[in-house]
């Protein structure tokens, strides 16, 4: 069952590591947005506790998507508002600096395999 956006009073959260220096030391969810923030094939920043940003996507399926919005190859934080697309099934968005493509899913980068960004898990919460 898919929910038009407008209708809920769901938050997307991601999944931040110990490493941001939580208390307990334990993975935590952060709330980033209300889903009805996101625009399908269109990403949105979001500051982090530890000042990192993140891009969060959602594709036209309705499936949410976040990577660290720094470009590894220009240095800015400019992923959200790259292009997204599909490569052999594979989610995607293309660095509006370079065009480098970096897998939604994994973090990879699609055309030099030796550099990815960090992708985080996402969830939505009441």
């Amino acid at each position: 069952m898919t929910l038009a956006p407008e209708t809920t009073d769901l938050k997307i959260q991601l999944r931040i590591n110990s490493s941001d220096g939580s208390a307990d030391g334990e993975d935590s969810w952060f709330t980033v947005c209300d889903l009805s923030l996101l625009q399908p094939g269109r990403g949105v920043a979001a500051l982090l506790p530890d000042g990192r940003q993140a891009a969060i996507f959602r594709d036209r399926a309705g499936s949410l998507y976040a990577i660290d919005n720094r470009d590894p190859f220009g240095g800015a934080a400019v992923l959200s508002r790259g292009l997204t697309g599909t490569h052999q099934g594979r989610p995607y968005v293309a660095s509006p600096l370079l065009k480098q493509r970096f897998d939604l899913e994994s973090g990879r980068c699609l055309d030099d395999e030796t550099v990815a960004v960090t992708a985080y898990e996402v969830r939505t919460a009441a």
